[in-house]
């Protein structure tokens, strides 16, 4: 194993917020990201940066943080028993975009890295992340796109990466209450070590690099896409998918709750309008009814 750098992944994970903010406050002229920068009671804090308001940005948030602590509470460690009475650090960047335009598909992506350490005994350690593209009205070739950076991402490690982490965000991304995806999906892995420090840091590098590419060139096609009020409509009922999600299964929400997290950052991913419609069909043949029937299913996009 090689030697595990905590400076070096802090550094990148804050060099990676700022570039990430940077690209996408280009989009929104005169309106920028606020700062927040908090401290956990319990070890650690973070720098929360949200952008409210905006002409192309409804609510969108690039989160950093940092936390540690003596030992994960029971909730956390039950599924996970070998990182009970360990010491614990986890870093890394999350974020949400919910465009104001149903036509600009909403965007997450995350890094992140964990190690739980133990007097006398080898560190438990990890990387993951990913990032996923969630369409209301989709277009193809910007999905096309967003797989092919997603693979842009994956192609130095291995042929076998992409399509490995492409089924993995597709299974995870998952709603079975609703038998369908959250979105039209991009890449997700959790427990990267096998490669060693140095390479597993790489690779959560080069997705954590990519997302941009992938998001900022649908956002410069789509923003300025006529809509109306049964475009937005439809918009926010979609959303309610995305807070269903995030509550019920997301890892991310779960673990920060459950280990004490700062919870204004943790819920930052949460559209600031959704609604939900009881029994709600799109009728057959309309512009909503492509999303279930072409977008919402797993299927290979870059054949």
């Amino acid at each position: 194993m090689n030697t595990i750098d905590i400076e070096q992944i802090k550094t990148y994970l804050l060099n990676l917020q700022d570039g990430i903010c940077s690209a996408l406050e280009t989009q929104e002229p005169g309106t920028g990201f606020t700062e927040d920068n908090w401290v956990r009671p319990e070890g650690g804090g973070g720098r929360t940066r949200v952008l409210t308001g905006g002409e192309v940005i409804e609510q969108g948030g690039v989160n950093f943080s940092h936390v540690h602590g003596a030992h994960l509470p029971p909730s956390a460690t039950a599924a996970r028993p070998e990182l009970a009475n360990r010491r614990f650090q986890a870093m890394g960047v999350s974020l949400v975009i919910h465009p104001l335009n149903p036509f600009v598909p909403t965007s997450h992506a995350n890094v992140r890295f964990f190690v739980a350490e133990k007097p006398g005994e080898d560190p438990i350690w990890w990387f993951g992340g990913g990032f996923d593209l969630t369409p209301f009205y989709p277009v193809e070739e910007d999905v096309i796109h967003w797989h092919r950076t997603a693979k842009a991402a994956c192609e130095p490690f291995g042929a076998d990466v992409y399509p490995n982490y492409k089924t993995w965000c597709d299974n995870y991304f998952y709603l079975k209450h609703r038998n369908e995806t959250r979105g039209v999906g991009g890449l997700f892995f959790d427990d990267l070590n096998e490669w060693g420090f140095e390479r597993s840091f790489a690779f959560m590098q080069s997705v954590g690099d990519h997302y941009i590419d992938a998001y900022l060139p649908i956002v410069e096609k789509r923003k300025n896409t006529a809509y109306g009020e049964r475009e937005r409509e439809f918009q926010l009922y979609r959303r309610g998918r995305y807070v269903e999600f995030n509550l019920v299964y997301d890892r991310g929400t779960l673990f920060g709750l459950q280990s004490g997290g700062r919870t204004e950052s943790i819920l930052m991913s949460m559209p600031p309008v959704a609604h939900w419609k009881y029994n709600w069909h799109p009728e057959p043949g309309s512009p909503e009814s492509l999303l279930y029937d072409r977008y919402l299913k797993p299927q290979t996009w870059l054949d």
